[in-house]
């Protein structure tokens, strides 16, 4: 049975903020220890809660989580940002894909418009209503479709004689 979607939003009741914070550091805790074990990389936690404790808790322990930081920070600068990103620079990829994705959609549904005008044709209705730069269009994809016709029989021809 599914979960409910749960609405993020502050918790005014201290209990219930309580509770839910450690069930979600528990959560995030197991998290990273899976991810420490089975990718085989050194990962830390630190979490810092101004209600709960005045120090910050760190996974695996204090001294590891200094350990990794301090290893981290002795990194040469192109290492430590080899694949960071910038806020804008996620965005502005994840545009690109949207855009790359939009086109493939407009380059589709322009093929499978003029397979509609091509059969529309061939039922016997005018070329009278088809636009030039459709005509063009239109000339390029039949071209395709005989060269692929033109191939399925080579290759049905080349099986029946075998």
């Amino acid at each position: 049975m599914a979960r409910n979607r749960v609405k993020l939003a502050y918790i005014a009741n201290d209990a219930a903020r309580k509770a839910s914070y450690n069930k979600r550091k528990k959560g995030l805790l197991k998290k990273v220890n899976e991810l420490s074990t089975l990718c085989g990389v050194d990962a830390c936690a630190v979490i810092y809660s101004s209600t709960c404790n005045s120090q910050p808790e760190a996974w695996p322990s204090t001294a590891a989580a200094y350990r990794m930081l301090s290893d981290f920070k002795t990194l040469p600068a192109a290492e430590q940002s080899n694949r960071a990103m910038t806020q804008e620079s996620l965005i502005k990829q994840q545009i690109a894909k949207a855009e790359e994705g939009l086109k493939k959609v407009h380059e589709e549904n322009r093929r499978m418009e003029l397979t509609q005008i091509m059969f529309q044709i061939l039922d016997g209705r005018g070329l009278n209503t088809v636009k030039k730069e459709d005509l063009i269009d239109l000339s390029m994809l039949i071209e395709q479709n005989l060269k692929g016709i033109d191939i399925r029989l080579q290759m049905l021809n080349e099986s029946y004689v075998l």
